[in-house]
């Protein structure tokens, strides 16, 4: 038995779960998201939680079942508080502004980056330097964020670039004089 798959999801206030076959529906304060559960995966509902359950123990049964609870229990978060991640820029003249439903970057090409944001996804830039994608879909947050991050990956030698509020860089020493 899956020791994440087994465990209830407690549905907060506010709150609404419906499932009709392949389709699981969650509406709360801050949006709806809907997702189709595969089939090898039953979902027991009620007023306090959820209960994900695999029909038999295949190999597909057993690696569905947990997947399927928390990507249920990542639904129930989102509507409710969302998700967010945070990216610094650091590098001579690089910089970011959030121009309505577009996200411009400067960051030493010949020419600035236009990224259009996908629907559900709020960008905020503060100081030019710091930028905060936020959304109720943690998968769309964390896809968006990793395609502003490949525009200019972190480089090893200054650390210029796009990384993650909370990655380490491995530095890597530059040249050396002779000897």
């Amino acid at each position: 038995m899956s020791r994440i798959g087994k465990r209830p999801i407690e549905i907060p206030g506010g709150v609404k779960v419906t499932f009709t076959t392949p389709m699981l529906k969650v509406e709360g304060p801050k949006g709806s998201l809907s997702r189709e559960i595969m089939n090898v995966v039953s979902l027991e509902i009620n007023e306090q939680n959820v209960v994900v359950q695999r029909s038999d123990d295949g190999i597909k049964s057993r690696a569905a079942h947990g997947l399927t609870r928390t990507l249920i229990n990542n639904m129930v978060v989102g509507v409710t508080k969302g998700f967010e991640k945070t990216l610094e820029i650091s590098g001579v003249g690089y910089r970011a502004e959030a121009k309505g439903d577009v996200l411009n970057l400067s960051l030493g090409y010949s020419h600035p980056i236009n990224f259009p944001l996908p629907n559900g996804i709020t960008v905020e830039v503060d100081k030019m330097t710091k930028v905060l994608v936020r959304g109720i879909d943690k998968e769309l947050v964390g896809q968006t964020a990793a395609k502003i991050r490949s525009f200019r990956g972190p480089e090893p030698y200054k650390g210029k670039g796009i990384k993650y509020a909370d990655e380490k860089i491995l530095r890597k020493a530059g040249k050396t004089g002779k000897k």
